[in-house]
């Protein structure tokens, strides 16, 4: 019978058992535990095989999940980076094409003032010498209101002087915003960077058939040195936060207005100071609707946004940070309290590392 164990064991299932006596039993009994021990041992050891198996398949499916988001990242940064890149050379263009013939305008204007006032003190040297001038050019006089038109002339032409300023004003601003790829450090006025995004957007701070007030803009500029940075990526972080400032202020507004609830003017601080002797800190502070704590940690998250379908792309923010945390080594955070306002600030160092 141990004989015939032996063959069964060794993996041939034709062997028959032909018991002999009580001590060949007992000897196939302890066989039969060994046999049970050697198989719990396997089922055991297969059992952790298929653990260690199937914990290592999971490690690898997160690791090919973490790689496939920050894929996903990378693509849609270099998307929005393409994006903003040929927007800045679009606007430089049309920026460099505006400014031509903005500078023709300007430069004639003076000369235009000088004839002007000239052909006006010529008729006026005129009327004192020819007092007694025939009836036809007397009535020709009143017709076309002589008095109002050298007053009024002057006024169309200081309008238009005005004007080609705020054009001029305003180009400037579009070719010192478009600065969106330039790949060396830099040393920048962040007062002018934050001026002219506040150009860009005046139309947005204006009163709109939607908002019944004016976006006011409180400036608290300190004394803060020009800082290595790259102005262009800086003046998108601006865009970004003051336009969600505006939207926040809308949402507030529109709230406000389906409750029927008289509204006041709306207001937007900034300030700049040295947090120490290193950083320079940019607050951008509003008093719109604020964000929920619920989602306060998710708004840096790329795709994350609180606006309807169509109107928010989720990566402004996100975007932003980037910019503020790995393009200059600084720190972008928020505080809001819903229903009181926003709070961005944002720290940087007035030196940047090339390395």
């Amino acid at each position: 019978m141990i004989a015939s164990r032996e063959e069964f064991t060794n993996d041939r299932r034709d062997t028959t058992v032909s018991i002999r006596g009580i001590d060949e039993l007992e000897s196939l009994g302890q066989s039969f535990n060994q046999m049970a021990l050697q198989l719990q041992s396997s089922f055991e050891e297969l059992e952790a095989r298929v653990e260690e198996r199937t914990a290592a398949l999971q490690e690898n499916n997160q690791h090919l999940s973490k790689t496939l988001a920050e894929l996903k990242q990378t693509q849609s940064q270099l998307i929005q980076t393409e994006k903003m890149s040929s927007l800045g050379q679009m606007v430089a263009g049309i920026a460099h094409e505006i400014n031509n013939p903005v500078n023709f305008i300007d430069a004639n204007l003076f000369y235009a003032e000088n004839y002007t006032q000239d052909l006006l003190e010529l008729i006026e040297f005129f009327q004192q010498q020819y007092p007694d001038y025939s009836e036809s050019i007397r009535q020709k006089i009143q017709e076309i209101d002589l008095e109002f038109i050298s007053q009024d002339f002057k006024k169309i032409l200081q309008s238009m002087q005005i004007g080609t300023k705020r054009i001029t004003e305003i180009v400037l601003s579009l070719r010192n915003f478009s600065r969106l790829d330039e790949a060396e450090f830099k040393a920048a006025d962040l007062h002018e960077g934050i001026d002219n995004t506040l150009l860009i957007l005046h139309h947005r701070l204006e009163v709109t058939t939607a908002r019944p007030v004016a976006i006011q803009i409180i400036k608290e500029y300190g004394n803060i040195p020009r800082i290595e940075c790259y102005p262009g990526q800086l003046n998108q972080v601006f865009m970004n936060i003051l336009n969600n400032s505006i939207d926040a202020i809308n949402e507030s507004l529109q709230e406000l207005d389906n409750k029927k609830v008289n509204i006041a003017q709306r207001r937007i601080f900034l300030h700049t100071t040295m947090s120490d002797k290193e950083f320079v800190k940019i607050t951008i502070s509003d008093d719109g609707i604020g964000i929920p704590e619920a989602v306060r940690s998710q708004i840096f998250d790329p795709f994350f946004t609180t606006k309807p379908v169509g109107k928010g792309t989720g990566l402004g923010l996100f975007i932003s940070y980037q910019i503020i945390t790995e393009k200059h080594h600084g720190k972008l955070w928020c505080d809001s309290t819903p229903g009181e306002g926003t709070k961005f600030c944002i720290e940087i160092p007035v030196r940047q590392s090339k390395g």
